[in-house]
């Protein structure tokens, strides 16, 4: 039986004291960003001190916008002295997310994944909401806090963006949370974060993927081979997506070592979170929702039995592994390698 906003409030606070200082950890998105200012305010004067750190490098044209715009201050975790810190804090996202999440023993786990059985002091996972931010406004009502229009602002955009207006994952909850922010936010503040200009060395991933592309089926498949940051695979295959007549967009590229694969679908009759975790869990982190997912796949791993070189050959592996139909058996490391083709 799920506990009250009043209940799950009390609990939050009796893990904290007024000589506590708090690090809030997040891999830095519009719902993470929000629900991370949420937790700022929630512990204001609460607390010795609140700081909001990333793991992730923030580049996406959106996110940068969002705190130049919301004013808000936060620090990479290669600049953070962990020992200064009593207490920390991981919203929209959980440790086994990003490597560098293992860096610390959290004390409070707030998100809207699917769970993965991590265990903490604390911990509100609830899976059938379309945003943590949805869950952090209840967190501020059931405390009778008046959010700040900033912060509204931030939590509206978050809700918006992670629930792409409610076409995706949504339940009475998200919309009651949008609906009390709308009346305490600045829309044109939103507009303004919401239609960030895009950075202009993003467009020649733009041209490399258009060029590049193969539509099979109502999907379109794109590899991009490096690229600067995952984001821009991000930003590609929610694009693609308003293409017609896409209905699944898989946008791929290769950063920091990893094969990193998102996918995107109209949401209907389709769970891109379960095909993400079923063709890819064995080789690396892979999940997400219905309609958004993402892989992460070490390339020491596929470079046991793929060419990760060659452009081609990892596109139709990423084909064979995600259409549906059989498919071979992904050969074991210790299976002789396809003589890189």
């Amino acid at each position: 039986m799920r506990r009250s906003a009043a209940d799950k409030l009390r609990r939050f606070y009796k893990n904290f004291s007024g000589e506590d200082r708090v690090l809030v950890v997040i891999n830095a998105d519009p719902d993470a960003i929000a629900s991370a200012m949420a937790i700022k305010r929630l512990l204001w004067r609460k607390v010795a001190g609140v700081t909001i750190s990333n793991v992730n490098v923030i580049s996406r044209p959106d996110n940068a916008a969002m705190i130049r715009l919301l004013g808000i201050s936060i620090t990479h975790v290669e600049n953070i002295e962990i020992s200064r810190f009593s207490k920390f804090v991981i919203v929209d996202s959980q440790p086994n997310h990003h490597d560098l999440f293992s860096d610390f023993s959290f004390h409070v786990v707030i998100d809207h994944h699917p769970d993965t059985g991590i265990k903490s002091d604390f911990r509100d996972i609830r899976p059938d909401y379309g945003a943590t931010a949805s869950i952090l406004t209840e967190y501020l009502r059931s405390a009778r806090i008046k959010p700040s229009v900033k912060l509204a602002t931030g939590l509206l955009y978050a809700i918006k963006t992670d629930t792409n207006s409610f076409a995706r994952q949504t339940i009475m909850e998200d919309l009651r949370a949008f609906q009390f922010l709308f009346k305490h936010s600045n829309t044109h503040l939103a507009r303004k974060i919401e239609y960030a200009d895009l950075r202009f060395d993003y467009l020649k991933y733009f041209r490399n993927a258009i060029s590049n592309l193969q539509l099979r089926r109502g999907r379109i498949f794109v590899h991009l081979e490096q690229v600067v940051n995952p984001d821009v695979c991000v930003i590609l295959a929610d694009f693609f997506m308003r293409v017609n007549p896409v209905k699944w967009s898989i946008v791929s590229g290769i950063h920091d070592n990893k094969l990193i694969i998102i996918l995107r679908n109209d949401g209907v009759r389709k769970n891109a979170g379960r095909v993400a975790k079923t063709a890819f869990s064995a080789l690396g982190s892979a999940g997400g929702h219905r309609s958004m997912a993402r892989a992460e796949l070490p390339l020491e791993k596929l470079a046991d039995f793929l060419d990760t070189d060659d452009t081609n050959v990892l596109r139709k592996w990423i084909i064979k592994q995600i259409e549906p139909g059989p498919k071979k058996k992904t050969r074991k490391p210790s299976d002789k390698k396809n003589g890189k083709s």
